[in-house]
């Protein structure tokens, strides 16, 4: 079988080392290759010891998403709940993506316990594993500069940093494919068909992380093998389908045997339409994130947008500029020019066909956010910070190169104008947030100045034939294009309350609709402030001298963000409460009597949403019942299974909406406020007994 030899490390990498007898693994890990220059293993372990800094940076503070919380909290207690992923560990609803995330933060909670540092574990080490492994994917082709320049661009890039700290699924999802990548472009170098199934399955796991958005990339993977490996047309074809067969198989095993599984004996799939998985994955994660239909059918659906109008335009507005779009101007210039620069290579050159890739990547994630007209969070961006990381430190070093040697003089000169053009979007982007603070005052000017000096520096060296010269303009120019990115990023690491459900960095620009749910995480605690990993003592947060009990809101707001002044009588009397976006208040001194008087039940209340039964899920460690799934629209609950629920003494209490809100089904509430006992002391809160079931 022919095969691709590996491409030699450009000159440019600086002085390497002198041929060097064979060394151990642990020495090469440690030290690096015998052939990279002295610098670049240090220059890899600090910036893998900044990204670790910055994702871990004071845990205690770090407030996770209460809806995944919940989820993870539940599958500790129950097996059934860890693998169907469901919300309560009764198992009544699911969330709304698959649980290979859950399955990931559950087996850490399990192994050591349920609480902040163990739920974050997992994402910490994703996170630094992705700068990891994109350093290695990117040096292999283009060299240790390149290499070193994206895993630090990927590092520091701001987003990435607030949802690292979080525990939403996506650095899961943007390490997976990051697997994917490093197996394609195994497969494209060698020609054997292994790495490529490797890559499908990498893929196929990624699905089963966050669904449809795995599949961003794959028209970019399915390119590039298709196009760049030296195997005949045929092979090439056969090949695929048979990674084809097994992206199949590993995204859609555990879709197949949910939906096989009779209703009856499993959870309702939230999200969906039909209770089904199928639904989940075309419908509300499928064509309802891009058409802004909730359904397969294209029915009107939740189009909330919190990262602004879609556009092309829209990864450079006031939400998401600040977030990722600081070197989108240097890697869509680096990404041309680069191609032209290796434009006569031949089809199977290694280094186009990882150019192609990563452009692959940022372009299609660029269009797929930017035009996408259904529910869309600024967080979900962090999936395109590899390929604009890579083309970075690839396409800009290749420019460099071109621009030194004076070769391709035509685009040679685009290296200057790369610089400038982020420079100065950078320099827009810090003058939204003036007045902010010190740090992005100081960042602009180092910005600012930085690029003229950069693009002078380099302009003159050029004229000159300064080669020094031109390597310490290269250098301000990476100075003053990060400085921005650094500056936000360490305010995510170092910003002591964030939005667990749409977290973001640096400071507010407004706009958007903001977050929804979240709550607060304290540190460390299990639910209702006990030890790590104990279970919930279920006396509520009012006596906690620690701070508040997971999941449990500031003082005076609802886990949804609700104003203090909207907080119900019931709230008053604890001064806390545990949600309320539909369905009412629901205050710690409700739990705390609902855990009274639960009599045996399985469930400890029913109530509207996802975001107030995570709450309680939180404080109460017991399990509770979302009867409409996340925005309470989902048909979970009927009449028929709540009367048999009532019926059989699993459920006693329920929560029932009086403001018209989102609340509970119309059928079901007044069915229970006609057969239900009011418990006066709590608004919206009626008790039922068999007896009451006709």
């Amino acid at each position: 079988m022919t095969t691709l030899a590996p491409p030699p490390n450009p000159v440019q990498d600086g002085r390497h080392r002198a041929a060097a007898p064979p060394v151990s693994r642990a020495r090469r890990l440690f030290l690096g290759a015998p052939e990279d220059p002295r610098w670049a293993r240090p220059a890899l372990w600090a910036i893998l010891l900044l990204a670790t800094a910055l994702y871990a940076w004071n845990l205690s503070s770090i407030t996770g998403n209460t809806f995944y919380d919940a989820a993870v909290y539940s599958g500790t207690k129950s097996w059934k709940a860890f693998f169907f992923g469901a919300l309560d560990s009764g198992s009544f609803i699911t969330v709304d993506k698959p649980p290979f995330a859950l399955w990931v933060m559950g087996l850490s909670a399990r192994a050591f316990g349920y609480g902040t540092w163990q739920l974050m574990l997992p994402m910490v080490a994703v996170g630094v594993g992705s700068v990891g492994l994109l350093y290695r994917l990117v040096k292999r082709d283009f060299g240790v500069v390149a290499g070193t320049i994206a895993a630090l661009v990927l590092t520091l890039t701001p987003i990435t940093v607030a949802i690292n700290r979080d525990t939403n699924p996506d650095p899961i999802l943007v390490f997976l494919m990051l697997l994917g990548a490093a197996a394609l472009l195994k497969a494209v170098r060698t020609g054997r068909l292994m790495p490529l199934v490797w890559s499908a399955v990498a893929i196929g796991f990624a699905f089963n992380t966050k669904m449809m958005q795995a599949y961003v990339v794959l028209p970019a993977f399915f390119l590039v093998y298709l196009w760049a490996t030296n195997l005949s047309l045929g092979r090439r074809v056969r090949n695929l389908a048979v990674a084809t067969a097994a992206l199949v198989v590993s995204s859609a095993w555990w879709m197949v045997i949910v939906d096989l599984i009779p209703a009856s004996s499993r959870p309702y799939i939230g999200g969906s339409t039909d209770n089904t998985v199928w639904d989940l994955v075309i419908g509300y994660n499928g064509f309802g994130r891009i058409l802004g239909a909730s359904s397969s059918v294209g029915s009107a659906g939740n189009g909330a947008s919190f990262g602004g109008s879609s556009g092309l335009y829209r990864m450079f507005n006031d939400i998401m500029g600040g977030q990722i779009s600081w070197l989108i101007p240097f890697a869509a210039i680096a990404l041309v020019g680069g191609l032209v620069l290796r434009g006569r290579a031949p089809r199977t050159d290694a280094r186009r066909a990882a150019l192609v890739l990563w452009g692959g990547w940022f372009v299609l994630h660029f269009l797929t956010f930017s035009l996408a007209e259904g529910t869309f969070h600024p967080y979900y961006v962090t999936a395109m910070a590899p390929g604009i990381a890579a083309l970075a430190g690839a396409g800009g070093v290749m420019l460099h190169k071109a621009f030194r040697d004076g070769s391709a003089a035509r685009w040679g000169w685009v290296l200057p104008a790369a610089v400038a053009a982020s420079a100065l979007w950078a320099v827009v982007l810090l003058q939204r947030v003036s007045g902010s603070g010190t740090v992005y005052t100081v960042a602009k000017v180092v910005a600012g100045l930085g690029g003229a000096l950069a693009v002078t520096g380099l302009l003159v060296g050029r004229f000159m034939k300064r080669q020094k010269l031109i390597g310490f303009a290269a250098l301000a120019a990476i100075v003053a294009l990060l400085a921005g990115p650094a500056a936000y990023s360490v305010s995510a690491a170092t910003t002591a309350s964030t939005n667990g459900t749409n977290p973001t960095a640096g400071p507010s620009t407004g706009g958007g609709m903001g977050g929804m749910g979240g709550g607060q995480r304290p540190s460390g605690s299990a639910p209702s402030g006990t030890k790590s990993g104990t279970a919930p003592s279920g006396t509520g947060s009012s006596g906690s001298s620690g701070g508040q009990s997971m999941g449990q809101p500031p003082t005076g707001t609802g886990s949804t963000g609700t104003d203090s002044s909207s907080s119900s009588s019931s709230e008053s009397q604890s001064g806390r409460t545990a949600g309320g976006m539909g369905g009412g208040q629901v205050s710690s001194a409700m739990i705390t009597y609902l855990k009274k008087h639960q009599d045996g039940a399985t469930w400890l209340v029913a109530v509207a949403t996802d975001q107030t039964a995570s709450s309680i899920i939180l404080e109460s460690g017991q399990p509770v019942i979302s009867m409409g799934g996340w925005s309470g629209s989902d048909n979970a609950m009927t009449l028929a299974k709540l009367k048999s629920l009532v019926k059989s003494g699993k459920l006693h209490y329920i929560v029932v909406s009086s403001d018209g809100g989102q609340g509970t089904n119309t059928e079901i509430s007044t069915w229970v406020k006609k057969h239900g006992t009011a418990v006066s002391a709590y608004s919206g809160l009626y008790r039922l007994d068999a007896s009451d079931v006709s």
